[in-house]
């Protein structure tokens, strides 16, 4: 299976980490992941098989061509797929905002095909790329959409930017301080937070701390689970194992050896 990731245009790079995408061989069976709730938000343009999936309650769905996928609250069990062939749009912490009108709490814990948030224009895209032979063309087009849709202003930018802050710092940061740097009450902040992200700031905190945590894990064979959940914030193996459990519904030490001897889909940082 052939794999790529490249960091957006310079007009895309605030708002986005990078493009990536997989291929696989025709008839070239490939165990996907269980993807398991974040920070951040993902665009994938199918012009191969689109995904099969079981959601947390055991419904098994195909999705759409395009579709994004922005778990906070929830999984979702990928299933074999012998067609793949995808290009997906990492959004960072934040940033999905600047491309669609439609707010935060109706696009989480659920697949949203990319013709319910962008209508006409988003059918037209997918026939584009499914008449695009190479890697090149499509990412070229899937960029111009993207920008034709950047808005310039945020609805928020000092929520926008203390997300940015508490993301890097792995949720380090404590409430109050990030409330300190926007120059807002705590009260306001946390009204503010909701309303930009349907999340409260606690709910985001957590979600760095677990989505960083997993992360190094994947990507690290020798990390050991005791070392990375410390380093990451957690108080102790039982505080790691509960909030593992609650988010995943399964232990952690056997989820994180399955996501090693599988694929997955988080990646190394680009430089």
């Amino acid at each position: 299976m052939k794999s790529f990731h490249i960091r957006p245009s310079l007009a895309l790079r605030p708002y986005i980490d990078r493009l990536w995408g997989w291929e696989s061989s025709v008839g070239e069976p490939v165990q996907l992941p269980t993807l398991l709730p974040g920070t951040g938000a993902e665009l994938y343009f199918h012009y191969g098989q689109p995904f099969d999936f079981v959601d947390s309650i055991g419904t098994v769905s195909r999705s759409e061509a395009g579709h994004l996928v922005c778990l906070r609250g929830t999984t979702m069990s990928l299933l074999p797929n012998t067609n793949i062939g995808f290009i997906a749009v990492r959004f960072k912490v934040g940033m999905l905002g600047r491309f669609t009108p439609m707010s935060a709490a109706s696009l989480i814990d659920q697949p949203r095909s990319a013709e319910t948030i962008w209508g006409a224009a988003a059918n037209q895209l997918i026939d584009q790329l499914m008449g695009t032979q190479t890697q090149v063309g499509r990412l070229r087009l899937i960029q111009k959409f993207l920008i034709e849709r950047l808005q310039q202003d945020s609805t928020d930018g000092l929520i926008e930017q203390a997300m940015q802050q508490q993301y890097r710092a792995r949720g380090a940061l404590s409430i109050d301080n990030l409330a300190a740097k926007t120059g807002l009450g705590r009260r306001q902040f946390e009204r503010r937070w909701k309303s930009f992200s349907a999340q409260t700031p606690q709910d985001t905190q957590g979600l760095c701390r677990f989505q960083h945590t997993v992360r190094r894990l994947a990507l690290d064979p020798s990390a050991q689970i005791v070392d990375a959940i410390l380093l990451h914030g957690y108080y102790d193996q039982a505080h790691f194992i509960h909030d593992f459990g609650k988010r995943v519904g399964l232990t952690p030490k056997r989820f994180i050896q399955a996501l090693r001897d599988k694929t997955h889909f988080y990646n190394t940082s680009l430089a």
